[in-house]
């Protein structure tokens, strides 16, 4: 078995430092709050969970349906879901190009269904997860930062390809290995 999931790596160098810089300003100063590794900083476009070896190849079909031109988006904004008076997930925000995203997402649903995959039951809502709380003290401390940070201007990227990612669950955190990769197609 394999766990799962489909995403856009996030690789321009500058915008990884930038994101870089919020989480560790975040999770410096507060414990009990877990951080993405740079390494991992990704936009989930779907979770698959668990799936077998057998799989990877009619899953990378279905991406193959999936068509798209290649495109940008602007990375702006620091958030929490459920809320940032109750955070679980700290994320940096998509603004311009989330839309595509949502297109490419709503696309996926729909090939993977065919497959038995269940659709996502809360949505798609563009991010990249930078950290999770585990525990939180000073609730309101964190509230204030992320309030401060809801605008910040991280930058832009082009969205070139989606990426079938393996994750390997370690004591270290997760690696993850990219298993297949389908590019946009330009016009």
């Amino acid at each position: 078995m394999i766990r799962a999931f489909i995403a856009v790596d996030v690789e321009d160098p500058l915008i990884l430092g930038k994101i870089s810089s919020i989480r560790d300003l975040i999770t410096k100063k507060f414990r009990g709050i877990k951080p993405v590794e740079t390494e991992n900083i990704h936009i989930t476009l779907k979770f698959l969970g668990n799936i077998h070896d057998a799989a990877v190849d009619e899953i990378y079909e279905a991406m193959k349906k999936v068509d798209f031109t290649p495109f940008k988006i602007s990375i702006q904004g620091v958030g929490a879901f459920p809320s940032i008076s109750r955070p679980r997930v700290i994320w940096v925000g998509v603004r311009e190009g989330g839309d595509r995203l949502k297109e490419i997402f709503l696309k996926l649903e729909g090939e993977l269904k065919k497959l038995g995959y269940k659709p996502e039951p809360k949505g798609f809502s563009p991010h990249i997860t930078i950290a999770r709380v585990k525990y939180l003290k000073k609730r309101e401390a964190l509230t204030r930062i992320l309030l401060q940070l809801e605008n910040i201007d991280v930058g832009e990227m082009v969205v070139d390809s989606i990426r079938l990612k393996q994750s390997i669950l370690t004591p270290k955190g997760p690696i993850y290995r990219t298993l297949k990769e389908v590019r946009g197609v330009n016009l």
